[in-house]
């Protein structure tokens, strides 16, 4: 992979408990890790596939290697938020790192 192909900014959030101002718990995201990375939609036999699972909504993102990334967290990509889907180490050299995320849909 170019290194020039990392141009976007992502940020890997992770959920958290604060107490609000009345004293109940509620759940927020913090940012863990703001980093360069490529992005692009699914295409081809990969979209088909996500489509019929009703994931049209999934972005690859490629980044260096990073430790500590997991499922549980989200990342924030264009004002979107997205749930990591899979996270692979692109054969396991510890270099870069594909994961595929799918963006929440805002409920109402």
């Amino acid at each position: 992979m170019e290194i020039g192909a990392l141009r976007h900014r992502i940020t890997f959030q992770k959920k958290t408990i604060a107490i609000n101002h009345n004293g109940f718990e509620i759940e927020t995201w913090e940012d863990v890790k703001s980093i360069w990375s490529a992005a692009s939609n699914l295409h081809g036999r990969e979209f088909y596939e996500a489509a019929q699972v009703k994931a049209e909504h999934t972005v690859k993102f490629t980044f260096r290697y990073l430790k500590g990334i997991d499922p549980s967290m989200e990342i924030r990509f264009n004002g979107k938020r997205y749930n990591i889907i899979a996270i692979d180490n692109i054969k396991y050299k510890n270099r870069f790192i594909e994961v595929r995320a799918q963006e929440v849909m805002p409920s109402g």
